[in-house]
C-alpha cells in the first residue's frame, strides 16, 4: 500500500514536472517567437481587396474592375445555412474552443507519430484567419506555432462571429472568387442568401482545395467532397435526415458566371474608370471603392439602341459589302469545325454570326453554332444591294445567290417590320460611326452617352474625343448673339449670292445654301427654321465675328479653337458632342450656363464618401427645375450649400430663341421629329460640307439629346445624309423613351416681351385686317416701325407655314 501511494506520488510529481517543462518549453517558444510575430490588434479594421464597381444613378451595376472577386458581408448577412456548412466542413467546435483545438492538434500529432508525416490538420477556422492574413502556407513546424499564438491572440481580440467573417469574406474559393459572396456569384450567379442547401455544402467544400473540388471543372470530386459535407452537417445534427436526402438527390449546377453588367454602358465604366486610377493609383482595382455616376439605365437602353438603330440604317442605304470571310466547304465540312470558326469571329454589339450552308432562290440556310441553324428569308436579304460608293450602289438582287455564296460567313441582326414583327436580317458591322450625349440643363448630369457603335471594337468615344465640325447647330449661338445685339426675329436679312473676300480666309468664298437657291429677303425666324445659309453668314458679317464669339463664349465653348472668320456661321469650328450639349442646355434651361458631369460620388466600403458632386445648378425659381422634393430619393444626400449656375442669356433671349427652335421641329428641317406628338421640343439640325458630319441638337426644358453621325476618318457620307436623315431618328429614337410621362411644358413669356401681328414680307408691325400677317414675339424696346396704311389688293396670301391662323407664340 505504502509503495502504490509512493507510486502515485513520484506520478504525480513527474506529471507536474513535465506539464511545468511543457509549459516552460511552450513560454519559451513563445517569447522566442513572439518578437517576429505581427500585430493582430488593427484586424477588425483590416482592408480586404475589392474591385472597383462602377454603377448608376439607379443602382444598376455597369462595370467591375480589378483581379479580385469579392463581395465583402457582415456576418449578420451570412445565411445560417452557409455558416452550419462552413463549421461542418472546417470547424465544428469553433465556438467552443479559445483558436487552438487541442483535439485536432493531438489527432495531427498522433498522425506524425504513426505515419512519419506531416499532414494537415488540426487547423481551426481561427487558426487559417491568422494564416490566411499574417502568415505564408509552407508546411513547417515554425509556421504552425506561429499559427497557434496568433490564434489565441485573434480570439483574445476579436468576437467568434468577428473571426467567422473575417474568414468568409478572406478565404479563396477558386476562379478569381475570395469569400462565399463573390463564390455564390461566381459558381451559381445568385446572391448568397438565395443559395439551396446542397450548394451551400458545395461552396463550404471548396477552401479545404479549390482547385481539385472545383464543381465546374471536376464535378465529379466536387459532388464527393459536397456530400462529405452534408453527411457532416447531419451528424451535427445541423440538418434532418430528409433535408439530407433531398440534398443528395441533387445534380451539381455550378457553372462559370462572370461579371454580368446591369447596364450596357461600357464608354461611361471607362472614363469613370480612369477618373479612379487617376484619384487612386493601382489601388483603385483593390481598394473596395464605388463610383455611383449619374447614368440611367432605362435611357441608357435607349441610347444604345437608337445610335445602333441609326448606324445600321444608314448602312442599308448605301448597300451590303460583303461577307466577313468565304470559306471552301468542301474542305470544312463537319460542325465541330465550323464551332471553332464561329466562336473565333469577336461579337459586336448585338450581330450574331453564322454560315451559309444552303443558298435557295429566296433564301439561306445558316448554321449558327452547338447544332443550331436559321433561315434567313428574303425580307432579310432583298435590301443587300452591293455598295459602291457612298452615292452607288448595284441593282436590286433577284435572287439570294447574287447576294450570298455557299460558305460565306456573314453577320445577321434580328429586326422588326413595320407591324413590329421580328425577323432575321442580313447585316454588317457599320464602318460609319455616331455618338449620343444626353443630359439635364438645369444640372449637367448626363444621364446616356454611347461613343460608337461598340466599345470592344472601338474604344474611341466620340461622345467625349471627336472634335467635328458642327454645321448649321452653331447657328444657334449666332442667332442669340444677334438677338441681344437689336436683332429680332422679325428682322430681314437678305438671302442672295455673295462673294466674301475675307483677310482670314485664304481665298474667295462663294457660300451657298444646301438646295443652291436663293430667297431674297428673309425673317431671322424663318431662316433659322429652314437652316439658311447665307442669311447666317450675313448676319455675323453684320454683328461682327469677335461679338459672335464672345457671345459663344458664354455657353462653355472655348473661343480660342473656333475661328475667327465669317466660316464661323456654318459651324466651322470642331467641338465634340458633349461641348454642344453644355451649349444647348443655356438653351434648354432657362439661359443659366452648366458643365456636363457623370460622377455623382465616390465611396469607400459603400460606406465612407470620398467626393460628392456639388454641380453648378439652376436656382432661379422661374427656370425649368426636373428634380422636384417627390423625385430625389431619399437616400440621395442633400447638397449644401447649393451651387447657383450664372445666368448667361437673358429670359427675353432664351424665350425668343427657344421659340424660333421650337418651329424649327415644327415647320423646319427637323420636322420629322413631329412624330412625337409634342409641341415642347426644339433644335437644330447640322450637316457640314459634303454631308461630312450630321448632326441633331435637340431639346425640352428637361432633357437635352445631341446625337451624332460620321465616318472616323471625315470622309462624305454620301448625297442626302443631312443631319434630319442620318441624325435626326437617332434623336427620335432616344426622345420618345427619355420623354415618356414627362408632361409637356409651355414656353412661358418672360416679363418685357410683346406679342403682335407683323406683316410676313417685311418684318414690319401690321395693320388691323392686313392679310399676309402673322403673330411675332419682340422685347418692348424693339418693337417694330408700322408702316402706312396698304390697300387691301396689295395684300397677299402668306405662305401656309405662316398662316396668321397660327396661335400666338
Amino acid at each position: 500500500m505504502n509503495l502504490l501511494l509512493k507510486i502515485v506520488k513520484i506520478g504525480a510529481l513527474l506529471g507536474l514536472l513535465g506539464s511545468l517543462i511543457t509549459a516552460g518549453g511552450i513560454f519559451a517558444i513563445y517569447r522566442y517567437l513572439e518578437p517576429g510575430l505581427p500585430s493582430t490588434i488593427h484586424l477588425r479594421e483590416i482592408k480586404l481587396q475589392v474591385p472597383l464597381r462602377i454603377y448608376s444613378s439607379d443602382n444598376k451595376l455597369i462595370a467591375e474592375f480589378g483581379e479580385k472577386r469579392r463581395i465583402p458581408l457582415r456576418y449578420d448577412e451570412i445565411p445560417q445555412s452557409m455558416l452550419n456548412a462552413f463549421l461542418a466542413a472546417e470547424d465544428d467546435r469553433f465556438f467552443e474552443h479559445p483558436g487552438v483545438d487541442y483535439h485536432g492538434l493531438l489527432r495531427a500529432a498522433s498522425q506524425l507519430l504513426l505515419t512519419g508525416q506531416r499532414r494537415q490538420g488540426g487547423s481551426t477556422i481561427t487558426m487559417q484567419v491568422a494564416r490566411n492574413f499574417f502568415l505564408s502556407r509552407e508546411k513547417t513546424y515554425t509556421r504552425k506555432l506561429n499559427e497557434i499564438f496568433l490564434a489565441l491572440r485573434i480570439e483574445e481580440q476579436l468576437s467568434k462571429p468577428e473571426i467567422l467573417a473575417l474568414y468568409l469574406n478572406k478565404i479563396y474559393m477558386g476562379n478569381r472568387a475570395y469569400g462565399v459572396g463573390a463564390a455564390a456569384k461566381v459558381y451559381y450567379g445568385k446572391q448568397v442568401d438565395e443559395l439551396t442547401l446542397p450548394q451551400a455544402a458545395m461552396i463550404a467544400g471548396l477552401p479545404k482545395a479549390p482547385s481539385r473540388y472545383n464543381p465546374i471543372v471536376n464535378p465529379k470530386r466536387a459532388l464527393i467532397r459536397r456530400d462529405y459535407v452534408l453527411g457532416r452537417m447531419l451528424k451535427l445534427g445541423m440538418i434532418s435526415a430528409t433535408e439530407h436526402q433531398t440534398a443528395l438527390a441533387t445534380p451539381v449546377t455550378a457553372k462559370r458566371h462572370s461579371v454580368t453588367s446591369e447596364i450596357e454602358a461600357p464608354y461611361i465604366a471607362e472614363i469613370a474608370r480612369t477618373k479612379a486610377l487617376e484619384q487612386f493609383g493601382d489601388a483603385a482595382y483593390t481598394g473596395g471603392y464605388t463610383i455611383k455616376t449619374t447614368i440611367d439605365s432605362r435611357l441608357q437602353l435607349a441610347a444604345n439602341s437608337a445610335i445602333r438603330d441609326a448606324l445600321q440604317a444608314y448602312d442599308l442605304r448605301h448597300g451590303y459589302r460583303g461577307p466577313v470571310q468565304q470559306l471552301n466547304l468542301s474542305q470544312i465540312s463537319d460542325e465541330e469545325s465550323w464551332d471553332k470558326l464561329l466562336k473565333k469571329q469577336p461579337r459586336v454589339a448585338d450581330l450574331r454570326v453564322g454560315l451559309v450552308t444552303t443558298v435557295n432562290a429566296d433564301n439561306i440556310e445558316l448554321y449558327i453554332g452547338n447544332g443550331e441553324h436559321l433561315t434567313l428569308g428574303w425580307n432579310g436579304l432583298a435590301w443587300a444591294r452591293s455598295y459602291e460608293s457612298e452615292n452607288r450602289q448595284g441593282p436590286k438582287p433577284k435572287l439570294a445567290s447574287e447576294i450570298l455564296q455557299l460558305g460565306d460567313l456573314i453577320r445577321f441582326i434580328e429586326a422588326k417590320d413595320k407591324e413590329g414583327i421580328s425577323y432575321w436580317r442580313l447585316a454588317q458591322i457599320p464602318n460609319v460611326s455616331g455618338a449620343l450625349v444626353a443630359v439635364k440643363p438645369e444640372s449637367g448630369a448626363i444621364v446616356a452617352m454611347v461613343g460608337g457603335y461598340d466599345f470592344f471594337q472601338s474604344k474611341f468615344n466620340r461622345a467625349t474625343q471627336a472634335k467635328r465640325q458642327p454645321g448649321s447647330g452653331f447657328k444657334a449661338f449666332i442667332y442669340s448673339a444677334a438677338l441681344e445685339n437689336g436683332y429680332t426675329a422679325a428682322s430681314l436679312i437678305n438671302d442672295a449670292p455673295v462673294v466674301f473676300d475675307d483677310p482670314a480666309l485664304e481665298a474667295s468664298w462663294r457660300p451657298e445654301n444646301y438646295s443652291g437657291k436663293f430667297f431674297g429677303p428673309t425673317r431671322l425666324r424663318y431662316a433659322l427654321t429652314k437652316s439658311r445659309n447665307l442669311v447666317s453668314i450675313r448676319l455675323l458679317r453684320a454683328i461682327g465675328t469677335k461679338t459672335a464669339l464672345n457671345h459663344a463664349a458664354l455657353f462653355g465653348f472655348d473661343i480660342s479653337k473656333l475661328p475667327a472668320d465669317l466660316s464661323l456661321a456654318l459651324g466651322s469650328g470642331a467641338v465634340t458632342p458633349i461641348k454642344m450639349a453644355e451649349g444647348y442646355s443655356v438653351l434648354a434651361n432657362g439661359g443659366f450656363h452648366t458643365e456636363p458631369y457623370l460622377i455623382e460620388q465616390i465611396s469607400e466600403d459603400h460606406s465612407k464618401i470620398l467626393f460628392q458632386a456639388n454641380p453648378y445648378r439652376v436656382c432661379d425659381e422661374t427656370a425649368p427645375s426636373a428634380e422636384t422634393t417627390e423625385e430625389r430619393s431619399t437616400e440621395e444626400p442633400l447638397i449644401e450649400p447649393l451651387n447657383c449656375a450664372e445666368r448667361v442669356i437673358s429670359a427675353q433671349n432664351h424665350y425668343l430663341m427657344n421659340s424660333m427652335m421650337r418651329d424649327v421641329v415644327q415647320a423646319g428641317t427637323a420636322r420629322r421629329a413631329r412624330v412625337l406628338g409634342r409641341k415642347d421640343i426644339a433644335g437644330k439640325t447640322g450637316t457640314t460640307n459634303d454631308q461630312r458630319d450630321a448632326w441633331f441638337n435637340g431639346f425640352n426644358n428637361r432633357m437635352v439629346a445631341i446625337t451624332w453621325l460620321g465616318f472616323d476618318n471625315a470622309k462624305p457620307l454620301g448625297r442626302g445624309e443631312v443631319g434630319g436623315r442620318a441624325a435626326l431618328p437617332a434623336w427620335i429614337s432616344f426622345m420618345r423613351e427619355a420623354l415618356q410621362d414627362m408632361p409637356e411644358q409651355p414656353l412661358e413669356m418672360p416679363v418685357g416681351m410683346v406679342t403682335i401681328r407683323i406683316n410676313a414680307e417685311t418684318g414690319k408691325a401690321a395693320h388691323t385686317g392686313e392679310k399676309n400677317s402673322i403673330f411675332e414675339v419682340f422685347r418692348e424696346e424693339n418693337l417694330p416701325e408700322m408702316p402706312p396704311p396698304q390697300s387691301e389688293a396689295s395684300g397677299t396670301e402668306s405662305p401656309a407655314e405662316e398662316s396668321a391662323e397660327e396661335d400666338p407664340f
